[in-house]
């Protein structure tokens, strides 16, 4: 008896212990001594209005709107040389000459073939005469035997000579007449030769097609170039109008949509990057197709690009202008360009970092660019294509505010344009309400409805670079 009474004893001890401890669990638990949840850390701004304007970046090189080069039609050695490069020329002035004796000898070979058909022809026209002559004689005589022959004067033996001498004087006649057709068309090909050597003579001299700056001098005194008719030979000279200059670049297809001609441009060049000088320019051209890249456009990772021109707004520099020949704009030059694609005034307006893409209707899961990756990637069933599918519909843009308690909560909204900070908030925020806008890892993948948060303390080091 007194062992049972000891037994149940134990076991009350033993339950009274249990409810002890579980409920200093639950009470430490409450009063979060145990099991706390550390909120994240977070940086919150308020959302505003602001002027955001839409930019394409592209970089490229500085050209003239017109540069013009020029090669020679004829062979040969440069005799003279009137030009050095950065020289100004205009349209007609003599530049150089190709050494002219052999087409001097061409061109008075061309004439003495000339002479000579033309002499030729003369002599055709002569045996046409005679073989005209001898004709009306024939033609007499055998009119004349018609009659005898008739009344049996003659015998046929005799009428038939004098009928044969008939038709070979006609035949003679004939072939006088081929021969000074043939002459006279001798005589048109020598003088088209003719004028072709006084022609290629008069190459030799090489003129100035435009006014302009001479760009680039690629000869020298005494040296020897190529030229065809069919294509082009040696590169000489370049001759450019350098008072108007543009801006070349190849804009990505992703953004070639968005570029207009008229469009702003702000140019930033190299050489004036010390003194951040930004230079204005206009959209004028934009290329109907993309740039061919030879062996780029085999390769699995070709960009497709198109080329913008952006011409360069005189007025921008004019004050960098020092006399009629001062271009401070250099063929070749690098250049960043800034087009300006849209502009609105006082819209919402937040940082960029604080828009993300999550799931709607669905756990959180990482932002857009992760979905396209997913989508890129091979599918194996249908389902799996169904279900990639989905998610790309439930996908949606996001941001994350903090309510009380300091739990996360999301918003969807709907954005409009951005710029390099701040992006258009078309629906689903108000001005002046604060949100989640930062750490960019933290908002961008970690964020989740219900998660504790709390305002991050900027540090003394960070206020000061802040400040800075």
């Amino acid at each position: 008896m007194a062992k049972a009474t000891n037994t149940k004893r134990t076991w009350i001890i033993i339950g009274g212990v249990i409810v002890v401890i579980l409920g200093g669990l639950f009470l430490a638990k409450k009063m979060e001594w145990i099991g706390k949840v550390e909120p994240t850390e977070v940086e919150f701004t308020k959302v505003a209005r602001a002027t955001i304007i839409e930019k394409v970046s592209a970089s490229g090189k500085i050209q003239p709107e017109v540069e013009v080069k020029v090669s020679p039609d004829v062979s040969g050695e440069i005799v003279s040389l009137k030009v050095a490069e950065g020289d100004s020329v205009i349209a007609g002035q003599e530049l150089l000459k190709i050494r002219p004796d052999n087409y001097v000898s061409l061109l008075a070979r061309a004439e003495a073939q000339v002479n000579a058909t033309k002499a030729s022809m003369e002599q055709s026209k002569a045996v046409l005469a005679q073989s005209e002559a001898r004709l009306s004689k024939s033609k007499l005589d055998f009119d004349r035997n018609v009659k005898l022959h008739a009344d049996k004067v003659i015998s046929d033996s005799d009428f038939d000579q004098f009928s044969s001498a008939y038709m070979v004087a006609k035949q003679d006649l004939e072939a006088a007449k081929a021969n000074v057709k043939a002459a006279n068309f001798n005589v048109k090909s020598s003088e088209a030769g003719l004028k072709e050597a006084r022609t290629n003579l008069t190459k030799t001299t090489i003129y100035a097609p435009q006014s302009g700056i001479i760009s680039k001098l690629n000869v020298e005194l005494g040296e020897r170039v190529v030229g065809t008719s069919q294509m082009a030979g040696t590169e000489m000279l370049r001759i450019a109008n350098l008072n108007n200059m543009e801006v070349r670049v190849n804009v990505n297809e992703n953004d070639i949509t968005r570029v207009s001609l008229g469009d702003s441009v702000l140019i930033d060049v190299d050489a004036f990057s010390s003194s951040e000088r930004k230079f204005k320019g206009i959209v004028y051209e934009i290329a109907s197709s993309a740039n061919s890249s030879g062996v780029a456009s085999v390769t699995t990772d070709a960009v497709t690009e198109f080329e913008v021109k952006i011409r360069v707004l005189r007025s921008s520099y004019q004050d960098l202008i020092k006399g009629k020949l001062s271009y401070p704009l250099k063929p070749g030059m690098t250049a960043s360009v800034e087009v300006l694609t849209n502009r609105k005034e006082k819209v919402i307006t937040v940082p960029l970092a604080a828009v993300t893409t999550r799931e709607i209707g669905g756990e959180a899961s990482a932002p857009m660019a992760g979905d396209k990756k997913e989508e890129g990637a091979a599918v194996a069933t249908q389902e799996d294509a169904n279900a990639a599918k989905k998610r790309k519909e439930n996908t949606k843009e996001v941001v994350f505010v903090m309510e009380k308690g300091g739990k996360v909560k999301q918003i969807e909204v709907k954005t409009g344009i951005s710029d390099f900070e701040n992006i258009e908030i078309l629906s689903g925020l108000a001005d002046g309400q604060e949100i989640i806008s930062g750490p960019y890892a933290t908002v961008a993948k970690k964020l989740k409805v219900g998660d504790l948060v709390k305002k991050k303390e900027i540090k003394k080091d960070e206020k000061a670079s802040e400040k800075k």
